[in-house]
């Protein structure tokens, strides 16, 4: 007798135990109460369907098809925020390329950098009757072609309207000559851990899929960039949900799937979405100006522990603790100081570090705000008037540099320590290379620490600019510079062969 067979067995037993017990109280001898009689199991009142749900918002839900223009990098997934690694409290596997960029559907045999198109996909959700498709920047980050299904099957080119890096948003429009389906934004502050929600998207490119789960957490910092403050939710998402919604019960979006966390690759219940009254002002942004601005005051900042709150005299563990104060930035013109635990900006408490970032983006560029602040055991107050945030806030300080595509950077306190480069090492950071520098697949990275160029020390960004420019006005054949740096606390030499002035190009 087979294993499934015995379970039927000891499962359809139980009626018969049931019954039993019903005759043995029938025949109790005389002067023994019988037993109560069983009552019989309630039956369970049915769970309401989803199906009416998903036939309101599924039309709305778009596969969207990428083809990577040949040789495409993005430099701006390559080094975080002023030098911050991606995820930084996951521990460090091989797939933490996979967690960052999890639902990009890479084609066969196309490792990164090659220098043929590939091809991601990725899911989006239309808002707008007129063809406004929203989705995550990364799933069309250097696209050459955009292609969007609908759930009919039939596809359409889009054109990308602008994205987000810094929040991963993308939005993509349609020209069709008929309204289309859509989908409203919902109020995602109402979201409470325990709800329902509904998430639907294009797994694996099998088409339209739906999971259910509620949202597990709220405000959860995943290290992705400065302005992380994702809803968590455990609804199966995996590669190619990226950009589809999140939807409440009503309906509604309340979330972009944006990532997961998984020690194998696959869906494990955590992931994580950006929410709804977050991503709608960039993507009104994003449709009317083709970009997102936003202010600054130049400054880096951490949290505040407990240990750092006793130490610094501050009655509790609050505020962003303030690392570094860019030259002739904002806050240095304000006054801010190296140290100065930041409390309050505008009025709003700055209860946790990431609570800063958010409100300085959203206050309009130009503003004066006051400044509540912690300095030497006492309360202090500044006014600090905004600025719009430089497209690279790294190469934005004083000292910055680029040539032939590459920009470099002074190798400040803060960077060290983002990048794990002891205190020994001396040299430049390379902040960005763009996709058309000579200079660019020849083994330099964003990241990088620039030690030395043709065995000459560098100091500075100028030194590193002026040694390129050098070898590249040289006279004669084609120059091949060796190189020393540093890359993630380990020293290596690279050869970097620079074509002269007088070259092809």
């Amino acid at each position: 007798m087979s294993h499934f067979s015995r379970f039927l067995l000891r499962a359809g037993a139980l009626p018969v135990l049931f019954g039993c017990a019903t005759i043995i109280a029938a025949a109790a001898p005389p002067g023994v109460a019988a037993p109560a009689p069983v009552s019989p199991v309630a039956t369970a009142a049915p769970q309401p369907s989803f199906a009416p749900l998903v036939r309101k918002v599924l039309p709305a839900v778009v596969n969207i098809s990428v083809k990577e223009k040949p040789g495409f990098t993005n430099e701006e997934d390559q080094i975080g925020p002023r030098g911050q690694q991606p995820f930084p409290f996951f521990p460090q596997s091989p797939f933490d390329q996979f967690l960052r960029k999890f639902f990009n559907q890479q084609g066969p045999g196309f490792p990164p950098g090659n220098a043929l198109p590939q091809t991601a996909l990725g899911s989006g959700f239309i808002i707008d009757p007129s063809g406004d498709i929203v989705t995550n920047n990364h799933v069309v980050a250097g696209a050459g072609k955009i292609t969007v299904t609908f759930q009919d099957g039939s596809k359409h080119p889009a054109k990308l309207v602008g994205r987000d890096p810094k929040t991963d948003l993308a939005l993509l429009k349609v020209d069709i000559d008929h309204p289309l389906p859509f989908v409203s934004w919902g109020n995602s502050d109402t979201a409470q851990v325990g709800d329902w929600v509904l998430a639907v998207g294009d797994p694996f490119g099998l088409g339209g899929t739906v999971s259910t789960g509620i949202v597990s957490a709220r405000g959860r910092d995943i290290g992705a960039g400065p302005y992380d403050d994702f809803l968590q939710i455990d609804a199966a998402i995996n590669r190619g949900n990226s950009g589809g919604p999140t939807f409440n019960l009503d309906g509604q979006v309340v979330g972009i799937n944006t990532a997961i966390y998984s020690p194998n690759g696959g869906s494990v219940g955590i992931a994580f979405a950006i929410p709804s009254n977050f991503a709608k002002p960039i993507i009104e942004q994003l449709k009317e100006h083709g970009k997102v601005t936003r202010s600054w005051i130049g400054v880096d900042i951490q949290g505040v522990t407990d240990a750092i709150a006793q130490s610094l005299g501050l009655p509790k563990a609050e505020g962003a603790l303030v690392t570094e104060v860019m030259h002739d930035g904002p806050a240095a013109k304000a006054g801010i100081e190296q140290g100065d635990v930041i409390l309050s900006f505008n009025g709003q408490e700055i209860a946790k570090m990431r609570d800063l970032p958010n409100i300085v983006a959203n206050t309009p560029i130009g503003t004066t705000s006051k400044i509540t602040l912690w300095r030497h055991d006492h309360q202090e107050t500044l006014a600090v008037t905004t600025a719009e945030l430089p497209s690279n806030p790294m190469l934005a300080e004083n000292g910055g540099e680029s040539t032939m595509g590459v920009s470099f950077a002074p190798l400040t306190a803060s960077r060290r320590k983002s990048l794990g480069v002891g205190q020994d090492v001396k040299g430049v950071l390379v902040t960005a290379i763009a996709p058309d520098s000579p200079l660019a697949g020849l083994g330099l990275e964003s990241g990088d620490v620039i030690q030395s160029i043709d065995q000459k020390p560098v100091e500075t960004p100028q030194q590193a600019a002026a040694l390129l420019n050098q070898a590249r006005h040289e006279k004669g054949k084609e120059k091949s510079l060796l190189v020393l740096l540093n890359r993630h606390g380990v020293n290596q030499y690279i050869a970097l062969s620079v074509e002269n002035s007088s070259g092809s190009g």
